[in-house]
């Protein structure tokens, strides 16, 4: 039943009951593609690189943005993460890593890539060019990627993968988390 209320008064329920049917959300006008550049999952490195899709009709300031890379730390040492290079500029772009509370299968820890105000914007229509990140443990001590969530190393070219995130202000606008 549905009632209204303002300054005024209430209104009474409505009748007969209404009834809703959820429906299907339209897809975003932003989309995340991934690629391994490093398909070794058993190394002491990670490099997932990606590039920001805008298929709206205007642009996005890239500082609303933020992607999550889900993995496992195999064994609880502190990271680096380093920006290699990006079309956006790699002084603009930042990353930190956020362990779960609650462990999920195939990630105990994202890695967060967001941009600062002078990174720009992602043009209607356009693409924030490569983003390419890297990510070590401090000791140098090997990962393992098989059983990482937002990991394929089949994905060695550029493709949508709903396995790693993208939000803008907040909102889960691309992928499916773990």
């Amino acid at each position: 039943m549905v009632s209204a209320g303002n300054t005024a008064g209430t209104s009474a329920n409505s009748a007969p009951p209404v009834s809703a049917t959820p429906q299907q959300g339209t897809p975003g006008n932003l989309a995340l593609q991934y690629r391994a550049a490093d398909t070794n999952a058993s190394d002491n490195q990670m490099k997932p690189f990606f590039i920001i899709k805008n298929n709206g009709t205007a642009a996005v300031p890239a500082s609303s943005l933020k992607i999550r890379y889900w993995f496992t730390i195999d064994g609880d040492t502190p990271l680096t993460f380093h920006s290699d290079y990006a079309a956006l500029g790699n002084t603009n772009v930042l990353g930190s890593f956020v362990k779960l509370n609650t462990p999920k299968t195939g990630a105990d820890y994202y890695m967060e890539v967001s941009f600062s105000a002078a990174a720009g914007s992602i043009p209607a229509g356009g693409t924030s060019g490569d983003i390419q990140t890297r990510i070590n443990k401090n000791d140098w001590s090997s990962f393992n990627e098989a059983n990482d969530y937002s990991f394929d190393p089949a994905k060695t070219s550029y493709a949508n993968w709903s396995r790693v995130t993208l939000y803008q202000n907040g909102q889960l606008v691309w992928g499916t988390e773990p």
